[in-house]
């Protein structure tokens, strides 16, 4: 987790690169020298937490990995030659609510995002994380500081440190105002009564209140992202068998009732139910974290793609439960019990929240633009050989192309009997316009 550049040929190449190039391009240190490794680690790590940490439905979690994602970004763009500060590009983030760094002073941006991803990590979950894990967390952070302060004073180490520190507190500080502050306190935003109408959800297992009911009116980090990604009205509910409606909920029984043994795993892979596992954005920031592995990537390229997916998770989910409580959509399962089958059964769970559009397939259309961008020449082509849901006792499943991987994803909901074609498309469609937004 040291500098990642070698000796010998590799030393000199780099004396000759340098002594092209003015120190104050790149901050005090550059973060293109450093391996993201240790970045990862606490993505690793990050997805666990959440798992065990009660409160941390999908939209929470979500929120939790994009204040991660800001922070460390914020952290080393100094060291990014051309970066500009997330202050003024974030709604409601102004550069004076920030710390600023010394003027003409040294720094180690690795260190600096070290401390202040550790401390983000600790607030996020602060009131309900296990002892355990928070000892986890302050492990990590110590065994980083001390490879990553390897070569550099004492005074450029502290004075690394503590502004991570001050970086945390600030961008911590700047999440208590977008609605969702400690929102794992209170999940189901009680009280809350749904609407009632042949149309609208009721619950459809032992949960009898929808989850976070109001988390569309949170603060997105970019508010194009909510306001200019609404998809259109579903389709007006109807019990005709004549109707579009019900030929939207025959799609649904008919899958279900003729999937393949392949499509029932393909709905269990993608699953990702809290608690389970690390939600749908766990698992897709489990992707990223083994995509960044794969390529290498320095500690620049890492704070570039976390932070983008981490801006585009947390919008996502905003965006997509401002679409499920404006039109409160009935479940496929108890409209296909009310008007087809009464002994219709889905493959996998239907969450405690209305239907339109899917949060499965907002997210993931946010990912494999990000994907998309980051790791491709623009044609989403890349041989994935997803193995983040191995620690779950699935097996590795393969992709040659990003926009396959989220289509089969988006599908998985179809398979599995919980989401009527239309919210899996158009909550696609309305994950991959953030994602547009935020590349």
């Amino acid at each position: 987790m040291k500098k990642i550049y070698s000796l010998s040929l590799t030393f000199l190449l780099l004396v000759i690169v340098f002594q092209g190039c003015k120190k104050e391009d790149f901050g005090s240190d550059a973060t293109q020298n450093y391996s993201g490794e240790f970045v990862r680690g606490y993505y690793t790590l990050q997805c666990k937490v959440t798992k065990e940490t009660p409160g941390f439905f999908p939209p929470q979690a979500a929120r939790a990995f994009g204040y991660v994602g800001i922070t460390v970004y914020e952290s080393v763009y100094r060291g990014i030659p051309g970066a500009m500060s997330l202050a003024g590009q974030l709604n409601g983030l102004s550069s004076n609510m920030l710390p600023q760094a010394e003027e003409g002073a040294e720094y180690n941006w690795a260190l600096v995002a070290n401390a202040a991803v550790a401390e983000v990590m600790r607030k996020m979950y602060e009131l309900k994380i296990t002892a355990e894990n928070l000892e986890a967390i302050r492990l990590m952070e110590e065994e980083n500081r001390a490879d990553l302060a390897f070569g550099y004073s004492v005074p450029v180490a502290e004075r690394s440190v503590q502004f991570g520190k001050e970086l945390a507190a600030a961008i911590y500080e700047y999440s208590k105002t977008d609605g969702g502050h400690e929102a794992y306190l209170d999940a189901f935003q009680l009280p809350y009564t749904a609407p009632v109408g042949d149309h609208c959800w009721i619950p459809t297992g032992t949960v009898q209140n929808p989850i976070s009911p109001r988390w569309g009116e949170c603060r997105p980090f970019m508010t194009i992202n909510v306001t200019q990604t609404q998809p259109v009205a579903p389709i007006s509910f109807s019990s005709d068998p004549a109707s579009a409606f019900y030929a939207e909920a025959m799609q649904t029984y008919n899958q279900v009732t003729t999937n393949s043994d392949e499509e029932k795993d393909i709905a269990r892979f993608w699953a990702d139910d809290p608690f389970n596992t690390c939600t749908p954005a766990g698992h897709t920031f489990n992707i990223l974290t083994q995509l960044l592995e794969e390529t290498n990537a320095t500690l620049e390229k890492t704070a570039v793609s976390y932070a983008k997916l981490g801006i585009a998770e947390n919008d996502a989910f905003i965006s997509c439960w401002k679409s499920k409580y404006d039109y409160v959509l009935i479940r496929p399962v108890t409209y296909i019990k009310a008007y087809i089958d009464p002994n219709f059964a889905t493959v996998i769970g239907t969450p405690p929240f209305p239907a339109y559009t899917s949060g499965h397939s907002c997210e993931i259309g946010v990912g494999s633009k990000i994907f998309t961008t980051m790791f491709t020449n623009g044609d989403g082509n890349y041989e994935l050989a997803d193995r983040s849901q191995v620690q779950y006792g699935f097996p590795v499943r393969n992709f040659s192309n990003f926009n396959e991987m989220a289509l089969e994803c988006a599908n998985s909901r179809f398979y599995g009997g919980i989401h009527y074609p239309m919210d899996n498309m158009l909550g696609l469609d309305q994950g991959k316009a953030i994602g547009d937004n935020v590349n």
